[in-house]
């Protein structure tokens, strides 16, 4: 049998992270190569950065003296995940796009074309860790908890984590940029991508408009009065504050409106005010398209924290798969502004066990929503 040409491929995006973890690997003796992976064409906006992180990933693998492959996923990131990430919002949902992504194209896709250019496994610059027990493979926090990735790495499965290296997930970022610095990466000090990755520094607003047409509406208080317009119910989310443009109103209290429901058909954006509006409160949701790191379910009734958001502290709740497979939770205390759309992550301690896309919850629905 043929020995594979790497022991690991490591997706290089141009970031201090994935320097780091290829520094890593190559001082742990492994043979590795790099990849970089384009999720987005230039659209002629101007705000496309995909040439200048593959220079920098280009200078990193020169840098380390590793082969540099680079590979356009344009086409499977589209159809796998940005015309999922467009339905729901059509659909009045919030879609959560990084989760789909990393199921999708980098630990799917991208393993595939790691293991034809001969690598054995993939590693990333993820915030996360995996052990191995009784040949099960457990997807773990890392220990840089202001940076743990593990939210949008849960539906991962066997067979990626089986395959899969994070080597800077038992680090904290400081430490992580302070190897980069010492091994003299130009991109140690280099800004932290954030927000949806095809998007940069843009307009969310003015993107999404490309492709969805603004259907401009009515605002209206819970109780129904009508308190202003707004610029399309899609590009709006549940608890927002910002972008609402309501200022004063008469004979309502001096206090800021918040977003707590969205009539889709009807194309009505209902606020409240207050911060902890009681239509913001939910104690029990329902989700869907639940996957579990082990493959399956603890057991059909379990009892562990969630998140709905990200950097959402734990939550204790309990968690029932329905007949049907939908699952059930409930939290022990009130949760604000979970969103259909988004996951809900199970967690064991250190362990994430898995999540579930949101469909809805029980916070009472404002005026005829």
């Amino acid at each position: 049998m043929t020995s594979p040409a790497f022991d690991a491929m490591v997706g290089v995006s141009g970031g201090v992270d994935s320097a780091v973890a290829a520094l890593l690997l190559q001082r742990r003796g492994l043979r590795i190569a790099g990849l970089f992976m384009q999720n987005w064409d230039d659209d002629g906006s101007g705000e496309c950065r995909a040439e200048d992180d593959r220079r920098d990933a280009v200078a990193v693998c020169g840098r380390l003296g590793i082969p540099f492959h680079s590979r356009n996923f344009a086409s499977e990131y589209w159809t796998g995940v940005f015309e999922h990430f467009l339905a729901e919002h059509r659909a009045g949902r919030t879609p959560n796009p990084d989760v789909l992504c990393n199921r999708e194209i980098k630990f799917r896709t991208f393993l595939d074309e790691a293991r034809a250019r001969g690598a054995q496994r993939i590693a990333t610059g993820h915030y996360a860790r995996v052990a191995e027990r009784d040949g099960r493979f457990r997807l773990l926090r890392a220990v840089d908890a202001a940076k743990d990735q593990t939210y949008f790495l849960h539906a991962l499965g066997q067979e990626a984590l089986a395959s899969t290296l994070f080597p800077i997930g038992e680090l904290p970022k400081a430490r992580v940029r302070e190897i980069a610095r010492e091994a003299g990466f130009s991109v140690h000090a280099k800004k932290d991508s954030t927000g949806i990755c095809f998007i940069g520094e843009r307009d969310f607003r003015d993107f999404l408009g490309q492709y969805i047409p603004a259907r401009p509406g009515p605002i209206r208080a819970v109780d129904g009065q009508n308190l202003g317009e707004h610029a399309g119910v899609f590009h709006y989310t549940l608890g927002q504050r910002e972008g609402l443009n309501l200022g004063g109103v008469r004979g309502r209290p001096q206090a800021p409106w918040f977003v707590v429901g969205k009539d889709v058909t009807g194309n009505v954006l209902y606020v409240d005010q207050g911060h902890d509006s009681p239509y913001l409160q939910s104690s029990t949701l329902r989700a869907s398209q639940a996957t579990f790191t082990g493959g399956d379910a603890p057991a059909a009734r379990f009892s562990c924290t969630a998140k709905t958001r990200y950097r959402q502290p734990d939550e204790p709740c309990r968690v029932e798969i329905l007949d049907d497979g939908t699952l059930e939770v409930r939290f022990d205390r009130a949760q604000r502004a979970v969103t259909p759309g988004q996951s809900v992550v199970f967690y064991d301690s250190e362990e994430c066990l898995g999540g579930a896309v949101i469909d809805a919850t029980d916070a009472p629905p404002p005026c005829a929503v």
